[in-house]
């Protein structure tokens, strides 16, 4: 996509009746339809400025209205339910009186422009005809990014005789432009299996991704992107829409059979009402989107420099090399033992110690000890401290497994508040890894939480917090709230963040993982308050690529925590040589979880080799511009590149070999055709215009020629090579 102006701005036309949102690439245009409802006119590549008027112009109606037809209502930025629209409603209200049918129009407008942030916000308020109900539809640009951000804010005049109820309160409604044809790209998946990309033709009707959960889950992830089915992972025009809500949620694209595609965002799912008290205001989470102009791959690095730029609360502060203990100990953790495994750890280069599950009250599987969270004084005589001094001594960082939201009914904790877990009076209470979850809707459950976690980080010296959630939301009731028990599935997500922030802001040194039985939390919300996202439980590394592939396509490298586990793996039982497992988990936040005490000399000896070359790269691959090269991975030859500023770093892997198939050349992205790259290795000189067009040999050294001059292969399988360059 070309730059049309280093401009970013929000402007209203001469006749008050269209809004202009100019990022840096692309444009937002809104104006109003006749019955005063926000409407998308344009949202994509920049154009100049003299073809605004026309813009501004509605477009013609693709066909008569007919019966429960009205094929317009996808463009309007808000679809509201129960009067004369019959698609995907995202507001579906019910107003005092039984009231099903608001009809809102805009009633006013205002745009800032902050300075200080380079930011700009417009607010759109509409108001319904009865005028109780206010809805304001808010728009925030941003400087550096072509993202937008919206979200809404619902209020109920405080002197309407009673609550309003909300089925659906959608963040955004987002209009496709017309084309010739729709693919939509999105990730689905399951626990030990998520982010599995999925590329298809979007069918004619309603297509739904969603979580009912309690959390963003394992099985979709809220964004999806759309494409006319002609681009490339390199070209095309791609519109990506992106939902930050840690909770439940639904994500609906909807195309209509007379034309027209809109995706609707929002929190919650089916059958949860939320009440709207009168003299109140909910504010919806945020909807992000993109327009990008270079395929799939400039969409992701869009997304990518956003999440880091503008929402990671670390910024570019790099993820130091961790070493995680549950592979080796699970649940059997002792002082000595920890102490063991950090000498080994810190002598193969590792920054970050953390011990996982086990280390508090009576835990000793996982049937008790989830709430009370203390060391558990047989293991850890003196506590914490002792361990947490010794790692610093070896050079290390101390990091510690925590699963606040999480009780087994095994526990003090649990004897003493029964009623502060997710239940209904009189119902079983289903247990999942026999523990039940906490309601942390209850301002009570909060204060308990937050003490507890700011105690054990500031009595500790704690550095890291993997935060765990190893179970969905069962009996979702709040008996002692009978009347708003829904509120819980929004209000319990509020409280979780609330806690993550209030802590990092007391402690502003801590770094917080997000992790959700594996990657059953990833999202653009979690992403403003964690530094890294523990991907999957399957570390298996054949697994982990098309995982990771996934992972990639919205969120960076500096946050997708990956391991080096044992072989065979734990999980999946797949032998793979130690080289491939790290080149796997070196494209990411790179972590070490197997078992070291059984880790031969020659394993330890190439795991401090790699690590070192790893810290090396480390920027380059955490910051840098991603760039995703060949086939499937784990599945076929592909590769992965990363450039920043004068470096470039790239994983090959080949996890077959085929005897009828000679190693092909492997084509770069990313770099200047006039410059000169120096294989970091061999010393080798290439033009820029050479790597991106004739390339470099791909696994060259696996091929060798017998005394016969027949073609043989030193190794056929697990193939994996990382090569660095340097603009000379």
């Amino acid at each position: 996509m070309t730059v049309a102006a280093n401009v970013m701005q929000i402007t209203r036309s001469a006749s008050a009746d269209a809004w202009f949102l100019e990022t840096e690439n692309t444009l937002y245009a809104i104006g109003i339809s006749g019955e005063g409802i926000p409407t998308q006119r344009y949202w994509g590549p920049r154009l100049p400025d003299a073809d605004r008027s026309r813009i501004a112009v509605g477009m013609r109606s693709r066909s008569l209205h007919s019966h429960g037809s009205r094929p317009s209502e996808v463009e309007e930025e808000v679809l509201v339910g129960g009067g004369s629209r019959w698609g995907v409603a995202g507001l579906n209200i019910v107003l005092p009186g039984a009231d099903r049918a608001p009809e809102i129009a805009v009633e006013s407008d205002e745009i800032v422009h902050d300075p200080t942030t380079g930011e700009a916000t417009l607010r759109l308020t509409l108001r319904d005809s009865k005028g109780a109900l206010a809805v304001t539809l808010c728009y925030r640009l941003r400087a550096g990014t072509d993202v937008i951000e919206r979200w809404a804010e619902l209020s109920l005049a405080s002197s309407a005789p009673e609550d309003a109820l909300l089925h659906r309160a959608d963040s955004a409604n987002w209009f496709i432009e017309d084309q010739d044809d729709y693919r939509y790209s999105a990730v689905s998946g399951y626990w030990a299996g998520e982010t599995q990309l999925e590329r298809k033709a979007l069918p004619v009707g309603e297509l739904t991704f969603t979580s009912r959960t309690g959390t963003t889950s394992h099985g979709a992830n809220p964004w999806v992107m759309l494409d006319d089915g002609t681009a490339t992972e390199d070209v095309g025009l791609v519109r990506s829409i992106a939902l930050g809500w840690s909770g439940t949620w639904r994500l609906t694209v909807q195309r209509r059979a007379e034309g027209g595609v809109s995706v609707s965002t929002g929190l919650g799912h089916d059958g949860v009402v939320q009440r709207l008290h009168p003299g109140s205001t909910l504010t919806t989470p945020s909807s992000f989107g993109q327009v990008s102009g270079g395929g799939f791959g400039a969409a992701s690095r869009g997304w990518h420099r956003f999440v880091r730029e503008q929402l990671r609360p670390g910024g570019d502060q790099l993820n130091p090399v961790l070493y995680n203990s549950w592979e080796a100990t699970e649940f059997a953790v002792t002082e000595e033992g920890q102490v063991a495994l950090a000498r080994q750890a810190a002598a193969l280069g590792v920054e970050l110690f953390v011990v996982d599950d086990g280390w508090f009250s009576t835990r000793t599987d996982d049937r008790g000890g989830l709430g009370d969270w203390w060391p558990d004084p047989r293991r850890f005589p003196d506590g914490l401290r002792p361990l947490r001094d010794e790692i610093a001594a070896l050079g290390m960082q101390f990091g510690l497994w925590v699963e606040p939201e999480m009780v087994n009914p095994r526990s003090e904790l649990y004897s003493e508040h029964p009623d502060w877990v997710l239940h209904f009076d009189g119902r079983h209470r289903a247990e999942r890894r026999n523990q039940l979850v906490l309601n942390f809707a209850r301002d009570d459950v909060r204060v308990w939480a937050l003490e507890w976690l700011d105690r054990l980080v500031e009595e500790n010296g704690i550095d890291f917090l993997k935060w765990d959630m190893n179970r969905p939301f069962t009996q979702a009731g709040w008996p002692e709230n009978p009347s708003d028990q829904d509120s819980l599935w929004v209000e319990h997500t509020r409280g979780v963040t609330d806690i993550m922030r209030r802590l990092r802001e007391a402690h502003p040194h801590l770094r917080i993982e997000s992790c959700a039985g594996g990657g059953g939390r990833v999202d653009l919300a979690m992403a403003a308050l964690v530094d890294e996202f523990w991907t999957s439980d399957n570390t298996d590394a054949i697994d982990r690529q098309p995982i990771q592939h996934g992972f990639s396509q919205l969120y960076p490298a500096i946050g997708m925590t990956n391991w080096v586990t044992d072989s065979p793996n734990p999980l999946t039982f797949r032998e793979v040589p130690l080289e491939y497992r790290f080149h796997v988990a070196m494209a990411g936040a790179l972590g070490i979880g197997g078992d070291l005490s059984g880790w031969s000399a020659e394993e330890l000896e190439t795991s401090t080799a790699l690590i070192a070359q790893y810290k090396r790269i480390r920027e380059v691959v955490q910051l840098g511009d991603l760039h995703r090269l060949g086939g499937m991975p784990g599945r076929d030859r592909s590769a992965v590149q990363y450039v920043r500023d004068d470096r470039v770093v790239v994983f090959c892997y080949e996890p077959r070999r085929s005897l009828d198939r000679s190693p092909r050349h492997l084509t770069l992205r990313g770099l200047e055709d006039d410059a000169r790259y120096r294989d970091v290795a061999t010393g080798e000189e290439y033009g820029g215009a050479y790597l991106r067009h004739r390339g470099f040999s791909f696994h060259e050294d696996a091929l060798v020629i017998a005394a016969n001059d027949s073609l043989r292969f030193s190794q056929r399988d697990f193939l994996s090579s990382i090569v660095e360059f340097v603009r000379v």
